[in-house]
């Protein structure tokens, strides 16, 4: 059952495009409008996360105990989101003063790409971690 432990791929991709949408809103320069966004990408996170960060609920086919999936899990995924927030901030910062067009927007994408190649990396060692505790 260890093997099952992960989070959905399309969570990762939800989360990468949704990352790259709110760069671009914000660069749009609207205050109003990036608020909004971001209450809304919130929001829906919220509402979605507390099933899918857990790791028990690799596919809606089968789902890990709880006592299998470590407890931890869904704090580390919401940990990492909140460290890839501060890399968006400093790397749209650098790109801005380097004097880049939309700034936020190529820091998202940088954090995206981070987003869909690092979250199922993550999994595979909390995975590998599972496995040694549970052995």
């Amino acid at each position: 059952m260890v093997s099952q432990i992960d989070v959905p791929g399309r969570y990762w991709w939800a989360v990468a495009v949704g990352w790259v949408v709110l760069g671009a809103i914000s660069d749009l320069d609207r205050a109003w409008l990036t608020t909004a966004a971001t209450l809304a990408s919130g929001a829906v996170h919220s509402a979605i996360a507390p099933r899918v960060v857990t790791g028990r609920h690799r596919s809606d086919r089968l789902s890990v105990r709880a006592e299998v999936a470590a407890p931890h899990i869904g704090g580390l995924v919401i940990g990492a989101l909140v460290v890839i927030a501060g890399v968006t901030v400093v790397v749209a910062l650098l790109l801005d003063a380097d004097g880049a067009g939309h700034p936020t927007t190529a820091a998202g994408v940088v954090v995206a790409t981070v987003i869909v190649l690092g979250g199922p990396l993550l999994m595979t060692r909390l995975r590998e971690r599972a496995a040694r505790v549970g052995s």
